[in-house]
């Protein structure tokens, strides 16, 4: 079996470009909605592959033997809900977020507050 090397050079920029990439923020996915041609669709795809990330961080979080942040558990959580995870913990809570705080910040409470873990 053949191992495969990176020089240096590649593996600083594979870590500036990890570095560069950031969340949205509440007030770029409100920008996105508001500007571009399909952004509305654009945010929804966004909220759904946040959903996913969390999702899967969480079940890795299970498997390594630690708590979950939230737990299914049987119950329905679907792609066509992010939209309404969003919403309804930004109402909810409109006085617990700035505009520059990310949307991912936004999902993960409104999972934990939807999806919680029995005791």
């Amino acid at each position: 079996m053949r191992m495969l090397s990176f020089g240096p050079g590649l593996a600083l920029a594979l870590l500036t470009f990890g570095a560069a990439c950031q969340a949205m923020s509440i007030r770029e996915l409100r920008t996105l909605e508001a500007n571009e041609k399909d952004g509305k669709l654009y945010a929804n795809y966004y909220l759904v592959g946040v959903v996913e990330g969390l999702r899967e961080a969480g079940d890795m979080a299970q498997r390594a033997g630690q708590k979950p942040p939230f737990c299914i558990n049987g119950r329905r959580l679907e792609p066509a809900m992010a939209r309404s995870l969003y919403q309804t913990e930004l109402t909810r809570n409109a006085d617990s977020y700035e505009a520059d705080m990310p949307v991912q910040l936004v999902i993960s409470a409104a999972l934990r507050n939807s999806y919680r873990c029995a005791p």
